[in-house]
């Protein structure tokens, strides 16, 4: 996409901040657009096949008074399957890039067969979950990892199981030695190359002292697109992360921050996406080029704020040059002082008043 190739992708990340209604999702892709961001993205899931009847809450969901239950909490958070088609063609509509996350392969085919969805994110709680991981490999679409709670270990074994997916021979049996082979395969580079691998803290709100994002660094060296899943309030970090390299970033939407579920507390309001989406392209356009070079804006004042060589008293043709004689001074023109070394001793080869020019 042209942002991607650009500067950097905004997701504001709708997830279930629906609360599990339809219409509240779509009022959340106008704001979404409305904010200018390049992409909305929800998270799709069968809550039956996510978590057991017991699985507990996490303290931040059960503070927000979604009980003590995962299976209560994501029966209320999902959407019927055919809300999706209804929620891609508004984005659609809306001039915006549609994305949700799938929690289980079947959701993920859905999502590609019937939204026409192509590319893949894969939330931080399933990155070590590298069968899964492997089925959503194997359906050929670009991947965003977010990296939530893992080790520099779990990305590896991560991006080696997207790795085989992509370049192990048909019937290959999958393992944990196969994938991180893989994952050291020279061929892998080019797997990498297509892959967003996102830093992230799953804490909700993150705090700011725990963004880590010199991981950027580390991940660009894998040789991916290095990416940041922001769940810090406020848009600093997130500004900071596109200034260290992020060149996607997601970001937490929703209509009113005051609402009670899991997710509200730790995302932006409309207005605020909406700065974040300006700060964002103003950051993409300062970063520049590696190339240290004159910028456009200051050429003009090159010759005022630089020093030129010039006579500093009369000087005769065929006199000898010294350092009495010529010197670097602000004078709108003149030979660069570094000729300084060069012309003393030399004889000059016309007539000189103090404050011309030495050129040469």
């Amino acid at each position: 996409m042209s942002e991607l190739a650009a500067g950097c992708e905004i997701i504001a990340e709708a997830g279930v901040n629906h609360d599990g209604d339809e219409a509240e999702a779509l009022r959340l892709v106008a704001a979404a657009a409305r904010a200018g961001a390049d992409t909305v993205k929800f998270q799709t899931f069968d809550p039956d096949e996510l978590a057991t009847a017991a699985a507990p809450t996490a303290a931040y969901q059960a503070d927000a008074g979604e009980g003590a239950r995962q299976a209560e909490m994501l029966r209320r958070l999902s959407l019927p399957l055919s809300a999706w088609r209804h929620i891609a063609r508004e984005a659609e509509r809306s001039g915006i890039r549609f994305l949700s996350t799938p929690f289980d392969a079947a959701s993920a085919r859905f999502l590609i067969e019937e939204t026409g969805m192509d590319r893949i994110k894969v939330g931080s709680g399933e990155l070590s979950n590298l069968p899964l991981l492997l089925d959503l490999a194997r359906l050929g679409r670009p991947l965003l990892l977010s990296t939530g709670m893992a080790t520099l270990q779990d990305v590896c074994d991560a991006l080696g199981t997207v790795a085989f997916a992509r370049l192990a021979e048909t019937g290959e049996r999958p393992s944990l030695a196969a994938v991180r082979d893989a994952f050291s395969a020279p061929e892998a580079k080019a797997v990498f190359a297509g892959t967003v691998v996102m830093q992230c803290v799953t804490a909700y709100p993150a705090p700011h002292d725990q963004a880590n994002l010199r991981v950027l660094d580390t991940y660009a060296a894998l040789g991916v697109t290095p990416g940041y899943s922001d769940h810090t309030l406020g848009t600093d970090t997130a500004l900071a992360a596109i200034a260290r390299g992020a060149r996607v970033v997601e970001k937490h939407l929703t209509l009113d921050r005051t609402r009670p579920g899991p997710d509200h507390k730790a995302s932006l309001e409309p207005d605020e996406m909406a700065t974040l989406v300006t700060g964002a392209r103003r950051v993409s356009q300062m970063l520049g080029t590696d190339q240290k070079a004159p910028a456009a804006a200051e050429m003009e004042n090159m010759a005022v704020a630089r020093r030129g060589l010039v006579a500093t008293r009369d000087i005769r043709a065929g006199d000898t040059f010294s350092s009495d004689t010529i010197a670097p001074r602000r004078a709108g023109g003149g030979a660069a002082p570094a000729r300084l070394w060069d012309l003393i001793g030399q004889r000059a080869d016309r007539d000189y008043r103090p404050g011309d020019w030495i050129e040469g």
